[in-house]
């Protein structure tokens, strides 16, 4: 290993590093290998309250006399790394002791999950010969000794771990002496006092054990003022009382009954559930479990399983008997289940009463003396349960149901969630073949997420593949993808996936019937109860009666209050059934509810969220089912955010089933969400998908609405050529129909895009003819859009003394029509101009109010805009640090609302900012990666931005690259009329 933290700091072996500012350096850097760690964080490391004015300077120092010292003991120095956030060390597997520490503990932790406790003991042991002493010794430093405490305890919780395997293995004389000395070290930890308790007394010294106990209660008491945790002193006292002693077998005197079916060699997964019920059954607080699960779980298997491995605890009979609560046969009835259970015991039929309650007391006795377990499968209600349950405290019940048996009172339920990745793979190797899925990991993935980690469906993909020797397993991945019925391709004989669904769906009432048909209509596999009520067009209290039926029948899920799931082949079922010709009027009327819920929902969302200026464009229906829209409306967007795929899906299917006006009507409603998170994607497939839509019906109105909205997410992009074609064909249609507040509003935004582009001439012309529109005194929302894009053009333009005027009328008209939105661009435009004119306090007062504003409102893009101009005057205060802090901040909210061109700037005033504080080598790389990304999007200010930050890093250095970089920023500035053109001129007057 090229590196060790686990004990003293070493580099290359032995070897060392000396220098104690280095070694703080280095430490803080191997503790978060792989990730860069912040410049900040390292100063903080080092001088902690007290860093010196040239801390980033002598930080610089120090990772060059480190990256020296590396390549003295053999290292590439280039394993550490600059980023403009800080520095870093690249590792790769098997470098870092730390790193190694932990794979081995994860390959420890799974061998001991499976069962393989001697394997886990020798990964346990191999992570703890790593320790050389405490982790990173000798290293100083709050911020270093902290991370290294964390690794201590991690060191001190695998050890116990290690312990308790050691202990199961039955290796307690091996482990005193090193559970002694950890006790020593580490006195008021509960679980090492009590492990070394548990191996004294494992090889008879229960008179030491007792003694650790009361030097552990002495310390604790003297110490700490408190007495020993609960589970130690629960121990004292099982010791005390001989608990800890084995005990034999009793011995009986009746025939064993050994019932249970052959338990399955290839038992896959479930290791914390066993584990779980294990715990619970040797904590021995119910005598009672009920395992439920949807068809194909896995209850019978995990059930015979879980019986097989507890046979011995009972000894004189092992029963099981399948209920048929779920089978095409009539489910039996307690007297008859009662009837064979006996048979099984061995009583001759003729001694088995013929009335109920004597056949049940007969039951019941032969029980009461017996240490026996009971596996009632595949129940169908609590009254079929409840008369069988075993009285006697030594008997043991497994009940497995697909139904919730939540009216039976005795037992512990556990539902049974379909497999985990791993265990999915391990089971489909086992079935296929280990050799197939290893050589073809990606369709073994694809395979599995198909059969939707269900564990029936995965033992019949694999069944297929196990007799089909010449397939691939991306052979069956393609037969999957393409079939028309996928559940057809889960069947085996008289199995199939398909057929246990509909046993279940066949034991609800034809109104919960409906419901899961009607779910099938739903893109998504999550769904709330206003969607469910809206399909099923019922009232809530009757939708949730109807929902905890499916929930009881496993059919449904509800991973939380009022959130519910199908899985992906429950909801395949519910679609075959709803796609029969028999439900084509019930499957088409519920699309439609379907369509006009969201729409609904969406619309009078945008309507509390959007700006007044944009909402006379977006058309408001009557919802039939407003109790349900209004449940939903008051979550706000946290409702968008939950539904965003569906939102997404809706249109496109609305397409294809000729619902045409709702395609471009949700992508409209959904527009502004998505526009202020940055999902661009989604905006620009939803108006796609609503732009072909309105085009079909011939809508023109329409079609200039999607255009308008449409152009938003390329003018995000910094795709201006595009959103400007856009715009420009809204402009004439709403030309044509003589909208005349739709064509001012399309003016506007038009020379936006124009300024946008920098084309600033053209923007103003565009702008003042949208002004000649405007009816004096009416439409003052329209209005105030168009000052603030007004404003916006002549800032970046740097025309400040007009801009000024234009802002504070903008002001007036905000606070005038009380749009919080529009204020906030207002202050931030006068707080902006107020910097650039000179006006320093002020304009920090303004912008810190919109940046509150903005932040109030979620404004991820104007909050960015506020954090950059906030960095600028920083900078120019000779603040470097704080602006880059804050440069940094405004990239992270550019990237959330995904704005190009945002991020361009931002990483722009991010490098001056590097390069003020020295660092100007990091600052060049920053401003070629903007140039890069300006000249991919064809945006000249920032390509010239860049251009001239880069002359500027260079200029003392290589004069002639400054003397090029500095004439093309030039040229650009020129073409674009901006102010800067002006000192880039007389920085090359001067550099020449």
């Amino acid at each position: 290993m090229r590196f060790g933290i686990l004990g003293p700091l070493r580099v290359g072996g032995e070897a060392t590093v000396t220098a104690g500012r280095d070694r703080t350096i280095l430490a803080m850097l191997l503790l978060q290998a792989g990730r860069i760690v912040p410049a900040e964080e390292l100063v903080d490391a080092v001088w902690e309250e007290r860093p010196p004015a040239t801390a980033r300077a002598q930080l610089q120092t120090c990772v060059s006399r480190l990256r020296r010292r590396f390549g003295t003991l053999g290292l590439p120095p280039e394993l550490i790394v600059t980023d403009p956030v800080g520095y870093g060390v690249r590792t790769a597997s098997g470098d870092l002791d730390a790193e190694v520490f932990g794979d081995e503990v994860a390959v420890a932790r799974a061998a001991v999950a499976t069962g393989h406790l001697v394997d886990g003991r020798r990964h346990f042991r191999a992570a703890l010969a790593l320790w050389r002493g405490p982790a990173l010794g000798g290293v100083a430093g709050r911020s270093v000794r902290g991370r290294a405490r964390t690794l201590d305890e991690q060191r001190c919780t695998v050890l116990e771990e290690c312990v308790d395997v050691e202990l199961r293995l039955g290796n307690a004389v091996d482990l005193i002496d090193e559970l002694t000395e950890a006790v020593e070290r580490h006195p008021l930890r509960d679980r090492l006092r009590g492990q070394l308790m548990l191996a004294l007394s494992a090889i008879g010294r229960q008179a030491d054990a007792l003694v650790v106990y009361r030097d552990g209660r002495r310390r604790y008491v003297d110490e700490l003022g408190i007495e020993p945790g609960a589970e130690l002193q629960e121990l004292h006292q099982r010791m005390l009382a001989g608990d800890l002693v084995a005990v034999g077998p009793r011995r009986t005197t009746t025939t064993p009954v050994r019932g249970l079916p052959r338990a399955i060699s290839d038992f896959t997964g479930r290791q914390e559930i066993v584990a779980n019920l294990l715990q619970q059954l040797h904590e021995g607080d119910t005598q009672v479990h009920l395992i439920d699960g949807m068809a194909g779980s896995g209850k019978t298997t995990l059930a015979v399983h879980l019986a097989t491995r507890l046979a011995d605890r009972y000894p004189d009979a092992q029963l099981f008997i399948d209920l048929h609560g779920h089978s095409e046969r009539t489910p039996l009835t307690p007297v008859a289940a009662v009837a064979t259970l006996l048979r099984q015991l061995g009583i001759p039929a003729e001694q088995v009463p013929v009335d109920v309650e004597d056949r049940l007391a007969l039951w019941r006795t032969e029980l009461s003396n017996r240490r026996a377990l009971v596996l009632l499968d595949n129940a169908a209600s609590v009254d079929q349960v409840a008369p069988l349950l075993p009285t006697g405290r030594s008997c043991l019940t497994l009940v497995t149901s697909r139904r919730r048996l939540v009216g039976l009172d005795a037992g512990r339920p556990v539902s049974l969630p379909v497999l985990e990745l791993n265990e999915a793979v391990t089971l489909l190797g086992r079935v296929a073949g280990p050799e197939r899925v290893a050589a073809e990991p990606e369709a073994a993935a694809e395979v599995i997420r198909r059969c939707g980690f269900l564990p029936l469906a995965i033992r019949l993909a694999g069944a297929r593949l196990a007799h089909r020797p010449s397939w691939r397993i991306v052979d069956l991945v393609e037969r999957l993808a393409g079939a028309r019925d996928p559940l057809a391709e889960f069947a085996a004989g008289q199995r199939s996936v398909g057929g246990a669904f509909a046993l279940s769906y066949a034991q609800v009432t034809p109104s919960a019937q409906r419901l899961f048909r009607l779910l099938g209509v739903h893109p998504a596999s999550n769904f709330d109860n206003a969607l469910a009520a809206a399909l099923a067009e019922l009232a809530l209290p009757d939708t949730r009666d109807l929902l905890d039926e499916l929930i009881d029948a496993n059919l449904v899920e509800e991973p939380r209050p009022g959130r519910f799931r199908l899985h992906d082949l429950v909801q395949e079922y519910a679609r075959r059934l709803l796609a029969q010709p028999a439900w084509a009027a019930e499957r088409s009327a519920a699309l439609e509810r379907l369509l006009d819920h969201h729409l609904h929902t969406a619309a009078a969302i945008a309507d509390r969220f959007e700006t007044a200026a944009s909402l006379y464009q977006l058309t408001r229906p009557i919802a039939s089912r407003a109790d349900l829209v209004a449940s939903c409306v008051e979550q706000g967007r946290a409702w968008c955010d939950e539904n965003r795929t569906v939102l997404t899906a809706l249109p496109r299917i609305a397409e294809s089933e000729g619902f045409l006006q709702h395609c471009w009507r949700l992508a409209r409603a959904c527009w502004g969400f998505n526009y202020e998170r940055g999902q661009l994607d989604d905006l620009i497939e939803t108006h796609t998908v609503g732009l072909r839509a309105a085009r079909q019906l011939g809508d023109d109105a329409a079609i200039a609405t999607t255009l308008n909205y449409l152009s938003a997410a390329y003018y995000r992009l910094g795709r201006f050529a595009e959103a400007i074609r856009l715009v420009e064909e809204a402009l004439i249609l709403r030309r044509q129909l003589g909208l005349t507040s739709a064509v001012r509003t399309t003016l506007y935004n038009l020379g936006s895009l124009k300024a946008a582009n920098g084309d600033y001439r053209p923007s103003m012309r565009l702008f003042q003819e949208a002004l000649e529109l405007a009816p004096p005194g009416e439409d003052l929302a329209g209005l105030a859009n168009l000052l603030n894009n007004i404003t916006q053009t002549l800032l970046n333009w740097g025309r400040y003394g007009d801009a000024l005027r234009f802002s504070r009328q903008h002001l007036l008209v905000s606070r005038q029509i009380s749009d919080l939105r529009q204020l906030s661009h207002a202050v931030g435009h006068v707080g902006s101009l107020r910097h650039r004119l000179g006006d320093n306090e002020p304009a920090r007062r303004l912008l810190l109010m919109a940046l509150r504003l903005k932040r109030r409102i979620g404004h991820r893009y104007g909050e960015g805009e506020m954090l950059n101009e906030l960095g600028v005057m920083e900078r120019e205060a000779g603040r470097p640090e704080e602006a880059a802090a804050l440069h940094r901040e405004a990239l992270v909210t550019m990237i959330d609302a995904g704005d190009h061109v945002g991020q361009c700037g931002t990483r722009n005033l991010l490098a001056r900012a590097i390069a003020d504080q020295g660092d100007r080598p990091s600052a060049l790389d920053l401003f070629r990666r903007v140039l890069h990304d300006a000249q991919k999007i064809n945006h000249r200010y920032e390509q010239a931005r860049a251009l001239d930050g880069m002359a500027h890093c260079l200029r003392s250095t290589d004069a002639s690259a400054a003397r090029a970089y500095w004439t093309q920023a030039l040229a650009l500035f020129r073409q674009l009329d901006v102010p800067e053109r002006q000192k880039v001129r007389r920085l090359l007057t001067e550099l020449d």
